[in-house]
């Protein structure tokens, strides 16, 4: 005789099975008209997998068909891992929240402006800091002002940087990605470690291949990311990016990004060994709209979730963590039209499993 049980188990996975074909065949109709070569989504609990789809080209005009360990740069996504590391650090003794920049870089604070002399960790890792809103877009510093390799070059970053006018503001809040470069040279020095290896150390043990930089720069047969014009990113490292490494330069895969969320949705629960369930909901909702590597609001339903966004330039990505469920949105192409896209899609995942 037949369980209830596994009857009840049999409907379930017949219903998830007809939900994921209609979304995908849902999803495929977002990808095409709006200009998406590859997408990439997942929804997920802290212990379940409902949905995970790649679909469509890994770059405009090829047979490069999309498979779901293709990696997207996931831009500021990035910096929910850096600040997962900090906290990690902390409670590892080895830093402090409140530790200051320029305890760990004395050097550099004689030349630096007075505006920046009392910065600490959390400071950056929160935005509640006046630099200067940088990205990948701006003209100067220029390239030649630099020398030396990437870890090298963004000490020197940093020291440029911390020269710089304060911006007015009267917002706690500025959105920085400078505060995330200057966090990242704090966790080198405490720790011995450079971030990629600190990344990579991580990645071990979690299971998780992060990558750094654009996906095909290393393999062309990974995706391609698109600019707003659906023109391809061509070969070759973004000194810029690399600058940002850990506000923002940081590639994966939709399963270990998966790993990673899921992880989130565990120790905000207090399942994880990692971290306490306190120390998981201080990273996502411990400060006011932004507090580290996340954003959060409540709903129209009163539902309270963390989330941000990466736009790198040629990829986006959307994450989105609420108390039971998360959803996980990329593409290789960065543009107002996916955007719209990825929102029209999230929209309907969480229409469909909420």
């Amino acid at each position: 005789m037949i369980k209830k049980t596994t009857i009840t188990f049999i409907i379930c996975l017949i219903f998830h099975g007809i939900v994921a074909q209609s979304t995908f065949t849902f999803a495929d109709s977002i990808r095409k008209v709006y200009g998406i070569p590859e997408l990439a989504f997942a929804v997920v609990s802290s212990d379940v997998i409902y949905e995970m789809q790649t679909i469509g080209i890994k770059k405009i005009h090829s047979n490069l068909i999309a498979n779901k360990y293709d990696r997207f740069r996931i831009g500021s996504n990035t910096k929910a891992i850096t600040g997962f590391i900090a906290a990690r650090l902390v409670k590892q003794k080895k830093v402090e929240w409140n530790t200051k920049f320029f305890d760990l870089y004395p050097e550099l604070k004689e030349k630096s402006n007075k505006a920046y002399h009392q910065l600490t960790l959390l400071n950056l890792l929160s935005f509640r800091t006046k630099l200067n809103k940088y990205t990948y877009t701006d003209e100067v510093p220029a390239k030649e002002q630099f020398i030396g390799n990437e870890d090298q070059q963004r000490y020197q970053f940093a020291q440029w940087f911390f020269q710089q006018k304060p911006v007015e503001s009267k917002d706690s809040v500025n959105f920085s990605n400078l505060g995330y470069v200057a966090a990242g040279l704090m966790l080198e020095k405490v720790s011995g470690r450079f971030y990629k290896e600190l990344v990579n150390d991580l990645g071990k043990e979690l299971d998780i291949n992060f990558g750094f930089g654009a996906p095909n720069s290393i393999d062309t047969l990974q995706p391609w990311g698109h600019d707003a014009e659906l023109k391809p990113e061509q070969l070759g490292d973004s000194y810029k990016l690399n600058w940002l490494l850990a506000a923002g330069n940081i590639n994966m895969s939709l399963p270990d990004e998966i790993k990673f969320i899921q992880l989130q949705l565990q120790g905000l629960k207090g399942g994880s060994k990692l971290l306490s369930k306190e120390e998981f909901n201080f990273l996502h909702f411990g400060l006011s709209k932004f507090s580290v590597g996340w954003f959060w609001l409540i709903d129209g339903n009163k539902q309270k979730y963390s989330y941000n966004q990466g736009n790198p330039g040629t990829f986006l990505s959307k994450i989105y963590v609420y108390k039971d469920k998360a959803f996980i949105l990329f593409s290789n192409v960065q543009s107002d039209r996916a955007d719209k896209g990825l929102d029209i899609l999230f929209t309907d995942l969480k229409k469909r499993y909420n």
